[in-house]
């Protein structure tokens, strides 16, 4: 397990610092809220905390852990829709995305913020990297995760390790590319579910943005049960990723387009402004 240090003090030669909003969607998670806050690096800029309809104390709690967080109440069901909701309020140059249940380490935050301060569009967390592991995921799920990680790399020409592993951080500014379903809306939406994760991956991936894989432990959850159904979930991931093929295709898409292809990204425009400045940008390993 990684020890909790604040996010500049893991790179204390950085000479710009970006503010950091990270936000956490939960569903019944009130036993577990004081570890992640435990967890949380002290000099994150913005909590933004997402409830989906707790039936127990998870909002109350949470307020009580982040009193100056920013609370929402999720607008339809589902974890997508959760993290669309977040997103929308989030006001950090960089955006951070982690579970409730303690799966996600936020001590790990640093290293996600290392790799996009480093030159990266899009952080992507990965269990199967050097460096990375899980004392959750089942035999089931890793061969699932296999098998989609497989697909989406044949189609979109990706190098993706860990598809369906939703630790990931980016510059707010992806969101534009990532597109996803208007908040609004009253009706259910495509995206609501768990294959949020994957349609943001399989999305960034297609738009040529600076992708880095950065390891990742995942933990066991420590209360209560998960909310993923493997067989029906995974069923939803694949539908996905062939749909976002095809829009992809719609949209003028190639499959020789690969990432990094994007002349002037968020982050290539930090880079150039921090270069103009004679500051150097802090030296971090990726995974």
């Amino acid at each position: 397990m990684s020890k909790v240090v604040g996010i500049w003090e893991a790179m204390p030669h950085s000479a710009r610092r970006p503010t950091i909003s990270v936000v956490i969607p939960a569903l019944n998670e009130e036993r577990n809220l004081s570890y992640i806050a435990s967890r949380l690096p002290h000099d994150v800029d913005e909590i933004v905390f997402v409830d989906g309809d707790s039936v127990d104390n998870t909002a109350l709690v949470a307020r009580e852990l982040w009193p100056n967080g920013v609370h929402l109440q999720q607008t339809r069901k589902g974890k997508g829709n959760a993290l669309a909701c977040g997103f929308a309020a989030a006001s950090g140059d960089i955006v951070v995305m982690i579970d409730a249940d303690g799966s996600t380490d936020p001590a790990e935050i640093p290293r996600f913020v290392g790799a996009l301060i480093s030159g990266k569009d899009f952080a992507k967390g990965s269990r199967f990297v050097q460096g990375g592991g899980s004392s959750d995921i089942t035999r089931l799920r890793r061969f699932g995760n296999w098998g989609l990680n497989t697909l989406v790399n044949t189609l979109f020409a990706t190098k993706y390790t860990d598809l369906c592993y939703g630790y990931n951080a980016f510059w707010r500014d992806c969101l534009e590319v990532m597109d996803l379903p208007d908040t609004e809306i009253r009706d259910p939406q495509w995206g609501d579910g768990f294959e949020i994760e994957s349609l943001i991956n399989v999305r960034v991936a297609a738009s040529g943005m600076q992708i880095a894989e950065v390891s990742s432990y995942e933990l066991d959850r420590i209360h209560g049960a998960s909310n993923l159904n493997a067989a029906k979930d995974g069923l939803r991931i694949l539908w996905t990723i062939l749909h976002e093929f095809y829009r992809a295709r719609r949209r003028g898409w190639r499959r020789s387009v690969r990432s990094g292809d994007l002349q002037v990204t968020v982050t290539s425009r930090y880079r150039l402004d921090a270069e103009s400045h004679d500051q150097p940008l802090p030296d971090v390993r990726h995974a």
